[in-house]
């Protein structure tokens, strides 16, 4: 019988209700918007909709249905600490209200083998900066299989082995996070242009407090320049362009790479 992992932020981070979540990501994803240009990697946030999901949207718009069958997510560990990359063991599948996506979970048995990576399912339990990113894919992509990866502490060489064993014509991969926490919008908006010019410069010498994901964020970064990857800014926001609160902000940007 499969396991299924259930939504943990449903309701809280995106709608709950299957027909609310179709009509958001409807509005928000027009089909006569499609690229026909495939990216390899995207760099997404990984708030509430309410917050960053106009921003998420203008990567996802780049994907076409059928167009992927495996996605790599990988994201920080916000719940739990975590030395290395986490890799779920305990279920087959996640759900959303959109429905089932499988694992690969023979990726996933192969990248325990590797040092760095380690058996942990608690640090995916409750963590929504992939589940976030899943109703986006579903609507776009429709099926795919899902290798989701927590990054915690470690040297972006773990990254780039990830991605090395991983990457293919027929996988794409995300990296999910938000950029600066809790600063001024004033001040967000002059840090957050300070870091998306390292990021399109390929600078994987980011830190934690310009990019929640910056573990994953600095081996993605070395991995797509050693494949020589074109990198474009598509959006960048505040939470305080879309909230009343201007005092303590998070920033958030989208990039695609080719």
């Amino acid at each position: 019988m499969q396991v299924i992992h259930q939504p943990a932020v449903a309701d809280m981070f995106y709608p709950a209700d299957p027909d609310t979540l179709q009509s958001w990501l409807q509005h928000h994803l027009p089909s006569e918007q499609k690229s026909n240009r495939a990216p390899r990697m995207l760099i997404l946030p990984h708030a509430g909709y309410r917050f960053s999901g106009e921003i998420a949207a203008q990567g996802y718009k780049l994907l076409q249905p059928g167009e992927f069958k495996r996605v790599v997510i990988m994201c920080p560990a916000h719940r739990v600490y975590v030395r290395g990359i986490a890799v779920p063991t305990r279920w087959d599948a996640e759900a959303t209200p959109l429905g089932k996506i499988p694992l690969d979970k023979e990726a996933l048995q192969l990248l325990l083998t590797q040092p760095g990576f380690i058996a942990a399912t608690e640090a995916h339990q409750q963590e929504h900066a992939i589940e976030v990113q899943l109703p986006f894919l579903q609507y776009q992509l429709g099926e795919f299989q899902l290798i989701p990866l927590v990054v915690g502490d470690c040297p972006p060489e773990t990254v780039c082995r990830a991605l090395d064993l991983l990457m293919n014509d027929d996988t794409l991969a995300i990296v999910s996070t938000d950029l600066s926490h809790y600063l001024t919008q004033d001040l967000a908006r002059q840090y957050d242009d300070a870091t998306i010019q390292q990021i399109l410069q390929f600078n994987g010498s980011l830190r934690g407090d310009q990019a929640c994901g910056s573990y994953a964020l600095n081996g993605a970064l070395r991995w797509a320049q050693q494949q020589q990857l074109d990198i474009t800014l598509l959006a960048k926001c505040t939470s305080g362009d879309t909230s009343s609160d201007k005092q303590r902000v998070v920033g958030y940007a989208a990039f695609a790479l080719y």
